[in-house]
């Protein structure tokens, strides 16, 4: 259970300024639904294009989620935006009297929609758009190299753990850790980290295992690259069966009954198991 603030749980269980706004001036969408975390922000400025004079997000996530959107939207309103552009992720959890470590990626998250708004303002392109061009590092969750650097700097990280707390970077499959850790040496000025071992012989096709070595195969791969992703915002998956092409499983925790249960079953879980397995064919299904 986390320990939340009473700020925290008041802007979770009363979020300000949710909604939309109608012709907005900027307007940020960052995160995936099928990761278990999406915020959408928009904001309009005054008539004399100085100040924020509205702004509204629509979220799908956990409580920090939405108490870090509901905080960040108070927080801007009345600035101009250069004001609003030094607004990071470590003021939004200042401003909630803090979150868990484990929930700083949601703070992280709002800042990013945010820089994404002022950006679409800026360059006249009023259309939902990629904010990062730069080098993608956690494939799972779609963070890129700069968000990672921005984290570290803002934040003073110094471990792989903190920027997995913070960006949700290699809290998955874990593939991406070395590189995580080769952009903290860099900004730590450390040595170089090491260069990566070489990759694991092709594994036996998936369709051609015995039942007991199916169920052993889609196992490991629910435990090795999908249940740190689901355990990060307090889910969870077990399974049930592996029925030749066919694998049931079952979500628990938060991702029980969560309306975004389907885009992670097909999103997440469907597509880790055929990279993983190597079967385009593998079909999941939740029961």
């Amino acid at each position: 259970m986390w320990d939340y603030s009473e700020k925290v749980l008041d802007h979770f269980h009363h979020p300000r300024n949710v909604g939309t706004i109608e012709n907005p001036d900027g307007v940020g969408q960052v995160g995936a639904l099928a990761c278990g975390d999406a915020l959408k922000l928009a904001f309009k400025l005054d008539e004399k294009k100085e100040r924020i004079a509205d702004v509204k997000f629509q979220t799908f996530g956990c409580a920090s989620a939405i108490a870090s959107s509901s905080a960040l939207t108070e927080m801007i309103k009345g600035m101009t935006l250069d004001e609003a552009s030094k607004v990071t992720n470590a003021d939004i959890a200042k401003y909630l009297d803090g979150l868990p470590e484990q929930k700083m990626h949601c703070s992280v998250m709002g800042m990013e929609a945010l820089e994404a708004a002022i950006a679409n303002y800026r360059t006249g392109d009023t259309t939902v758009r990629e904010l990062k061009d730069d080098p993608l590092v956690c494939t799972c969750f779609n963070v890129h190299e700069s968000e990672i650097v921005e984290a570290v700097r803002i934040n003073h990280l110094t471990t792989v753990e903190q920027v997995t707390n913070y960006t949700k970077a290699g809290g998955a499959c874990g593939k991406c850790k070395g590189a995580i850790q080769a952009i903290l040496d860099r900004e730590l000025g450390k040595a170089p980290a090491p260069a990566a071992a070489a990759a694991p012989a092709a594994p036996v096709p998936f369709a051609e295992l015995s039942p007991a070595k199916k169920v052993m195969a889609v196992e490991k791969v629910l435990e090795a690259e999908i249940r740190p992703a689901l355990r990060l915002d307090g889910g969870d998956i077990e399974l049930v069966d592996v029925q030749g092409a066919r694998i049931q499983v079952r979500f628990l925790g938060h991702c029980a009954g969560c309306m975004a249960a389907n885009l992670t079953k097909n999103g997440l879980v469907e597509k880790k198991l055929r990279e993983a397995l190597g079967d385009g064919a593998l079909e999941v299904e939740a029961i």
